[in-house]
């Protein structure tokens, strides 16, 4: 719902929206700033499971309180690896054999504070937890946080082999798009700051990095990536070894999506799709898979260095849908009573959610979205009842500056509000009042309208010369 950490975070673990939780940058604990809001784990703790923490769940920090929202949402304190303070040090080894706080950060491990990384710990304690639980026989609900891909990009240096840099292409639309707001650009001001990045001196702020340097950090991504992907699949293994593959639904997402070099940006910080974007897997024993017999296994390791990759990965939908029905969906899989939505004004509410359930998609071929005009000419079509994801991004001014990215409550003066259809994205930024959280929508300094069909990279902004009353009206709708 806001592709940046912390109110990505309180959002799905809260079921509300950004504009509900009032956390729009990382200074305000929702409990004591907007309200007291019931949270998923916390729902299911009150419905008899153990819930556990690991690695970074909640945002660390005044956003949730200092304790991750313990003891609200957890049955035990959440974990934290113990190598995560070395998160930003001067690890990475440079080609002059001096550390350095780089973008790019390929490791041998050996050398590593510890002996190890942050996200090898997160999956040995959820591991252990595993068989502590499986021991207990407890209901549990468990939270496995991990930091990768997040920068700093900063993984065991075996897995560069798996992306050769002359494999590695540049962004397929690496220039800032001509008819690009400058509202809607984020100028990566984080990646800025560390030592590879700075080295380069590059230009505020548009850039452009270096070509070789772009490749570089793509191939790197790509790396962390397949590491994390690792610690994935231990985990899952780890559940197999236990015995609880045919009684545990497993999610797997993210917080937000990441711009690699995509029309000149980096980082996330923004309202394209490559920041919105995550990828939301659900495997639910019986209802994604037929049920698996006694001792076979569900989630075989496969090693990443001897594995030929063959396989495409089965039932991709194609709805669109929102992180904040985490909570509902989950709910409804487990069998609890799914909470209610929330009315119109929620602040007074505890427990409800902003997102529908999303397990009537599941198991369903993919009908087609009744097309039904509505005051929109033939080229423009909008749709009544089509699936629709809100996003939003805050922003201190119409131009790119220091603190564009991450701009604090007291300094955000626009609110970029997004509306994501199968067809199309719609976004507007309007002026935006942090005293009283309110948006004016009839003073509207941008907009930007890409058609998915003829446009999938969200590279031509076709908002003035479209006629968009239709888009407005779903949005304040």
């Amino acid at each position: 719902q806001e592709a940046v950490c912390a109110p990505s975070r309180v959002s799905f673990l809260t079921g509300r929206r950004p504009d509900t939780t009032r956390l729009y940058d990382f200074y305000s604990y929702w409990r004591v700033h907007a309200g007291n809001y019931s949270t998923m784990p916390q729902y299911f703790k009150e419905n008899g499971y153990v819930t556990l923490s690991v690695g970074k769940v909640f945002h660390p920090g005044v956003s949730s309180n200092y304790s991750d929202d313990y003891p609200y949402s957890w049955s035990i304190p959440p974990f934290h690896p113990s190598t995560e303070k070395y998160e930003n040090d001067k690890t990475c080894r440079g080609k002059d054999g001096k550390l350095y706080a780089n973008l790019v950060c390929p490791v041998d491990v050996t050398e590593m504070p510890s002996g190890t990384l942050p996200d090898i710990q997160s999956t040995e304690e959820a591991i252990r937890l595993l068989n502590v639980m499986k021991t207990n026989k407890q209901k549990f609900f468990l939270a496995v946080g991990y930091h990768k891909p997040h920068i700093p990009l900063r993984y065991p240096q075996e897995f560069l082999k798996l992306y050769p840099l002359e494999n590695i292409t540049l962004a397929p639309d690496p220039w800032v798009p001509e008819k690009l707001p400058s509202v809607a650009y984020n100028p990566w001001t984080d990646i800025r700051q560390r030592d590879d990045v700075k080295a380069l001196n590059v230009s505020f702020p548009y850039g452009p990095l270096p070509d070789d340097f772009q490749r570089q950090i793509r191939q790197s991504y790509y790396a962390a990536v397949s590491y994390l992907d690792m610690q994935v699949g231990l985990l899952l293994n780890a559940l197999d070894d236990v015995g609880l593959s045919n009684s545990t639904i497993v999610v797997f997402t993210a917080d937000h999506g990441w711009s690699l070099g995509e029309h000149g940006e980096w980082a996330k910080y923004s309202n394209f799709d490559v920041a919105t974007r995550v990828p939301l897997m659900f495997y639910v024993p019986g209802m994604t898979t037929s049920s698996v017999s006694q001792g076979e296994r569900v989630f075989p390791y496969l090693d990443p260095f001897s594995h030929i990759l063959g396989l495409v990965p089965q039932g991709r939908s194609k709805k669109v849908v929102e992180l904040v029905s985490l909570f509902s969906t989950l709910a409804e899989l487990a069998g609890l009573q799914v909470p209610p939505v929330c009315p119109e004004t929620s602040f007074h509410v505890a427990l409800c959610t902003e997102g529908a359930s999303i397990v009537r998609y599941f198991n369903v071929s993919e009908e087609k979205v009744k097309e039904e005009k509505d005051g929109c000419d033939d080229t423009y079509r909008c749709f009544n009842e089509e699936p629709v994801a809100f996003s939003q991004y805050p922003r201190p001014a119409d131009v790119p500056q220091w603190n564009s990215d991450k701009p604090k409550l007291k300094d955000i003066r626009i609110m970029g509000y997004s509306m994501r259809t199968i067809d199309y994205r719609y976004t507007v930024w309007v002026q935006f009042n942090p005293n009283n959280f309110s948006a004016n929508f009839e003073d509207v300094h941008a907009g930007e309208l890409y058609m998915v069909e003829t446009d999938p990279n969200q590279d031509y902004n076709i908002y003035n010369n479209t006629s968009h009353g239709c888009f407005l009206k779903k949005i304040l709708g």
